[in-house]
């Protein structure tokens, strides 16, 4: 993650300091995640996610188009990112940098490599149409913990979509409206999600969860990237001093406490919202009868 924090040489000595003595700035345990938060827009598949003061919006659309070539029988799936300068520093709006570069590979391989999207429910009709499902990606502030909030946002955004229907008839594609028949949701084979450490002490201190001043004084990352059921979508340590054996599997196993805890959290918001719309289109019938 970028190291571009501008930190004097007085803060770095000490964040370190406090973290040799087993303290982190804002007071949290070090394998304990900031506060949470979800909200949704009144569109499907519209939402924005508070992990701390970093903050992402995530649009889920999709429109027909050609299948690819060599996919005829898929639905095709992208995830597009927008990092400006609003967000931090760090970013250059215009200019993707070798981080925006490797931030885009990690979220790729996390969400759509893992085939965590049923692509070939997408396919409406072989070798001639299929939705284009596409999640775009707005970092609005950046205080750490970039990789963790926006798959967790993504994922999110994918369960809250709801796809409209469509058919082929005489060789034309007829999507019908919302009014005409009810969306589906879409066909989600697993829900990854990644928690991200940073170390520090040459490999012997691990922070979950870490700001954007623990991530610029930190020695190296590991991300871990998994489902519920503990199927791995990534493992990476891109960089950095060479970790501790043991502390990686203790990684691994809180990694899996801490994913099941937010899949937990997802449902719960998802099913918030579904009682909310709910309540709101009993609220807007009543109030129709009672005008008529």
């Amino acid at each position: 993650m970028p190291k571009d924090a501008d930190l004097s040489a007085n803060e770095r000595s000490f964040i370190l300091d406090a973290l040799h003595g087993n303290v982190r700035l804002d007071g949290r345990p070090f394998d304990q995640f900031r506060p949470l938060t979800l909200s949704f827009g009144e569109e499907h598949g519209h939402v924005t996610a508070h992990l701390g003061k970093t903050s992402v919006i995530v649009r889920i659309s999709a429109e027909v188009t050609i299948p690819r070539p060599q996919r005829e029988s898929d639905g095709i799936f992208t995830v597009s990112v927008e990092l400006n300068d609003m967000a931090s520093p760090a970013f250059e709006t215009g200019r993707q940098s070798e981080f925006e570069v490797q931030f885009s590979r990690i979220l790729d391989k996390i969400i759509r490599r893992s085939n965590a999207l049923d692509t070939e429910s997408l396919c409406i009709a072989k070798g001639s149409s299929c939705w284009n499902v596409r999640a775009d990606v707005h970092i609005v502030d950046l205080d750490g913990g970039l990789v963790d909030t926006c798959c967790l946002a993504i994922m999110t955004g994918l369960l809250h979509f709801r796809l409209p229907e469509a058919i082929v008839r005489e060789g034309q594609v007829i999507v019908y409206s919302p009014e005409e028949k009810v969306p589906v949701a879409l066909n989600l084979t697993k829900l990854p999600l990644s928690i991200t450490f940073t170390i520090y002490d040459e490999g012997k201190v691990f922070l979950l969860d870490p700001t954007a001043k623990e991530e610029a004084v930190s020695e190296g990352a590991v991300i871990i990237a998994l489902d519920k059921t503990g199927e791995i979508a990534l493992y990476s340590k891109p960089d950095g001093t060479p970790a501790d054996p043991l502390n990686m599997v203790s990684c691994s196993t809180v990694a899996l406490e801490k994913v099941r805890e937010l899949s937990k959290f997802i449902s719960a918001q998802l099913e918030a919202d579904l009682k909310r719309r709910e309540q709101k289109k009993s609220t807007a019938e009543s109030s129709a009868a009672n005008e008529r």
